[in-house]
């Protein structure tokens, strides 16, 4: 059964009113290809009225996708690369049945849903993005995840000739990321493998990122081809290179101010150079699910 939230995100909200409402043809040409389309999928929340929305082109012309280069629209220019087939994804520590796991595989026994969820960037823009993914908790399922696992590590690709802008020492190469394991576990969390219904973009993580919708945008590594269970945190790349104003939850939190600037709000991509700016929510809108992971934890400290 598909999971269920707070429904108060309309199709209107999402980017490209007009493709989107498209998405259920667009599905169906998807689900042809070996994917499953999950009926009455769940909508995620959204408390701010008059959405000004996005178009297609804004999710995948502008981005973070620093493998690429360091501008907002380097990844669509040079992503074009990047070649995405055949994938695997290497399982490995604390799991029963470690290995390279064939994209395909994994998508023959995944249930693809479409998630639409908020995308809070870090630098305070965030756009609103029709996901199509499966949960990550069915992932960690098939490779079966052994009882002292408490965190999950992720590795992007590494592949200099191809994303060119790993020849450049912006950040340690390959980019990594870790959650907690019940911050992985959670339903909100998924591996998205497209949006609007079609393939990820290259720009855009392909074939397959991670996507938690109450942090940050960088914890949602793109491009993944390593996922390692453990007993200790993990390195994540932007902790490693400043943990002083990149912590290792980076929860989305308005009352945690970013030290060279304010998380108080944010400016939603596609309404212009003066759209107003609107209040950023707590945990990114997803409060009522998520705030119970973090009971009894000084989220200002734990950032």
């Amino acid at each position: 059964m598909a999971y269920r939230w707070k429904n108060d995100l309309k199709d209107a909200d999402v980017t490209d009113h007009a493709l989107f409402l498209n998405r259920r043809q667009l599905m169906a040409g998807v689900a042809g290809a070996g994917l499953v389309a999950a009926t009455g999928g769940p909508r995620a929340a959204f408390a701010q009225a008059a959405l000004e929305p996005n178009s297609f082109e804004d999710i995948t012309s502008y981005n973070n996708f620093y493998e690429f280069g360091t501008g907002k629209d380097d990844p669509a220019k040079y992503a074009s690369k990047l070649t995405t087939a055949p994938w695997t994804v290497t399982i490995d520590g604390l799991v029963d049945k470690p290995g390279e796991y064939d994209f395909a595989d994994i998508m023959a026994k995944m249930t693809v849903e479409e998630r639409i969820y908020r995308f809070r960037c870090v630098e305070a823009w965030s756009m609103v993005v029709p996901w199509n993914g499966f949960e990550l908790k069915d992932l960690l399922d098939l490779a079966g995840v052994q009882s002292g696992a408490k965190y999950v590590a992720f590795e992007t690709l590494y592949r200099p000739d191809e994303m060119v802008g790993q020849k450049f020492p912006v950040l340690e190469w390959p980019y990594v990321e870790g959650l907690r394991l019940d911050e992985a576990m959670h339903p909100l969390t998924i591996m998205a493998t497209g949006i609007y219904g079609k393939d990820l973009p290259n720009q855009n993580g392909a074939p397959l990122r991670l996507v938690v919708p109450w942090k940050y945008g960088f914890k949602s590594i793109k491009s993944v081809v390593k996922i390692t269970l453990t007993d200790k945190e993990p390195p994540t790349s932007w902790n490693v290179a400043n943990s002083r104003e990149y912590g290792f939850y980076s929860n989305v939190n308005p009352n945690v101010d970013h030290k060279r600037w304010s998380q108080a709000t944010e400016r939603q991509i596609g309404g212009g150079l003066f759209a107003k700016r609107i209040p950023t929510l707590m945990l990114n809108g997803y409060e009522d699910e998520v705030a119970g992971l973090y009971d009894g934890m000084d989220l200002s400290v734990n950032f």
